[in-house]
């Protein structure tokens, strides 16, 4: 008689999918490291030229703004084309708009954080903005943003639907098309 496998081994299936959701979040994570390396130069950037504080009382806020939405072009490219290659959706103006609403509800994240921050506990200065900005705000920004993406914008079940949709909805134009 041959040795079983102990009740408690998983099986390979879940094993082969329990490594390809951790390839993928951490292919999330290393695309998220290149957006946080270009909102961290843009806000400083832009923090200390056209959106000082001295000069603009709400310079933060808009830097955070502005820095930001470069950051989402960036992660976009690397979510779409990397990270979620294997998900993403085939009517790509849909993905994009879906991508671009799922961050800026991200993006709210650290603007409540930097406006607590500036607003409420009366701190100015560029290290207390870039705690709350790129510090707390990143960190808790980017939880809300994988959860969009992974079970919103590039669900593996909604592309599914949407594939197994789309056949019938080809074959009613092509019916209607015919007289």
């Amino acid at each position: 008689m041959a040795a079983e496998a102990p009740a408690t081994a998983p099986p390979r299936a879940a094993r082969s999918r329990w490594s390809s959701q951790l390839l993928q979040l951490i292919k999330f994570g290393a695309v998220g490291g290149v957006g946080v390396v270009v909102n961290f130069v843009v806000f400083n950037a832009l923090w200390l030229t056209v959106f000082n504080p001295s000069r603009m009382p709400h310079g933060p806020i808009l830097a955070t703004i502005s820095a930001t939405l470069v950051a989402i072009v960036v992660n976009w490219l690397g979510n779409r084309y990397w990270a979620f290659a294997a998900d993403r959706q085939s009517n790509t103006t849909r993905e994009g708009i879906e991508f671009f609403l799922a961050s800026l509800i991200g993006m709210c994240v650290p603007l409540v954080c930097i406006g607590v921050s500036r607003y409420v506990l009366g701190f100015h200065s560029l290290l207390a903005d870039n705690i709350a900005n790129n510090v707390v705000g990143l960190a808790l920004g980017t939880l809300v943003r994988y959860l969009l993406y992974k079970f919103w914008v590039y669900s593996p079940r909604r592309a599914a639907r949407f594939a197994a949709r789309r056949p019938a909805a080809i074959e009613a134009e092509d019916e209607a098309l015919v007289p």
